[in-house]
C-alpha cells in the first residue's frame, strides 16, 4: 500500500510511425522541461492585492509612499482605495493623542492614489457639511412640540338622555 502512495505514474502519448529510442528520449526531455516550467511558476511568490500587511507590500520591491488618515475616515478610504484597485497597508500611529492611521502604498500608484484621495476628501467634505440624522431629528421634534403647544385641546363630554 505504501509503495502505491509513494510512486507516481506518468502517461506520455507520442504520435509517430515508429517509436525509437531517439523519439522516446526527445519526449522525455520535453516532459522534464514542462515539469520544470510548472515548478517555476508555482514557486513564484503570491501577489497580494488591495489591503495587505506592510511586509507583503515591501516584498513587491517597489518604493513606498505614505499619507495620514484620521480614525473616523478609515472605512470610507478603504472603499475608495478598493474602487481604484490600490495596493495599500494601514498602520496605526500611536505617537499622537488623537488616533491617526498611516496609509502606505506603492510609489508607482501615486497618480492613482492622488485621484482616489481627491475623491475621498470630496466625499468627506460633503459628509461633514450635511447635518447629522440626530440633528435633523432633534429639529423635527422641536418643531412638532411647538405645533402641539399651539393646538388647544377641547374636551367635553355630554351625556344626553334620549327618550
Amino acid at each position: 500500500m505504501q509503495d502505491e502512495v509513494n510512486t507516481k505514474v506518468v502517461a506520455i502519448a507520442i504520435k509517430g510511425g515508429k517509436v525509437t529510442g531517439e523519439v522516446l528520449n526527445k519526449a522525455l526531455k520535453k516532459f522534464v522541461e514542462e515539469i520544470e516550467k510548472a515548478q517555476k511558476t508555482a514557486s513564484q511568490p503570491k501577489t497580494y492585492r488591495g489591503k495587505q500587511s506592510i511586509k507583503h507590500l515591501v516584498e513587491q520591491n517597489s518604493a513606498l509612499s505614505k499619507i495620514e488618515v484620521t480614525d473616523g475616515n478609515i472605512k470610507s478610504f478603504e472603499r475608495t482605495a478598493k474602487k481604484y484597485g490600490i495596493d495599500y497597508s494601514l498602520m496605526k500611529d500611536t505617537a499622537g493623542q488623537p488616533s491617526r492611521y498611516l496609509v502606505f502604498f506603492k510609489g508607482g500608484d501615486v497618480d492613482v492614489m492622488t485621484q482616489a484621495f481627491k475623491e475621498f476628501s470630496a466625499k468627506s467634505l460633503i459628509k461633514n457639511e450635511k447635518p447629522s440624522l440626530l440633528q435633523k431629528l432633534s429639529r423635527h421634534q422641536e418643531q412638532s412640540k411647538k405645533q402641539q403647544r399651539e393646538k388647544v385641546k377641547v374636551k367635553s363630554k355630554d351625556r344626553e338622555m334620549n327618550l
